[in-house]
């Protein structure tokens, strides 16, 4: 057996006990920004939850998606931290806060955005049997990239800046979270 099928494997097996322990029941949820996810609960009203993802959240609220993220989905939502939106250039996330950026504010959010519910053992294969590399067309009309680097998930945009999965398989009651290290831009 080749040493990358190997790797893939055992990334494979890892992701696979994460996501059965992470969907077994609610309590074995990932803890989120210092607080619990509940499968019970939909998007929103978990990441309203998370200390690590206030930025979000009002970028959320400020793009008018709130009843859509809170929608019947499944929806996979590859959510940035506090900070990854710190890492943007100074003041692009005010900016991007006003009213009348509300339309290119919505476009990079509904970038991090899939539909269906595709936990982490589903990716893993996806980019294992598309040969290393998956592409998945975001709600947004953007693609996004997957590819598996190292043991880590890492998703690369349009332009080919990259973000790392840092916890995977937050099950909610509409879908799917995976936390993300950076934002993702889609073509503007």
């Amino acid at each position: 057996m080749k040493l990358s099928t190997l790797r893939v494997l055992a990334i494979s097996a890892m992701l696979s006990v994460s996501a059965v322990a992470g969907t077994a029941a609610y309590a074995e949820n990932p803890m989120v920004g210092g607080a619990a996810m509940s499968e019970t609960k939909d998007i929103i009203d978990n990441a309203v939850n998370s200390a690590d993802h206030t930025t979000l959240v009002a970028a959320v609220q400020a793009a008018g998606l709130v009843e859509t993220l809170k929608g019947a989905g499944p929806f996979t939502v590859f959510a940035p931290t506090n900070e990854a939106f710190a890492m943007l250039p100074a003041g692009t996330v005010d900016t991007l806060l006003k009213p009348e950026n509300k339309a290119t504010l919505t476009g990079i959010l509904t970038y991090h955005v899939v539909a269906g519910k595709i936990l982490s053992t589903d990716l893993v294969k996806l980019i294992t049997d598309n040969g290393g590399t998956f592409k998945a067309a975001t709600v947004a009309g953007g693609e996004l990239s997957f590819a598996i680097e190292g043991d880590k998930v890492v998703i690369t945009d349009v332009a080919g800046g990259k973000s790392t999965v840092t916890i995977a398989d937050v099950v909610q009651s509409n879908g799917v979270i995976h936390v993300v290290d950076h934002v993702l831009l889609p073509s503007m």
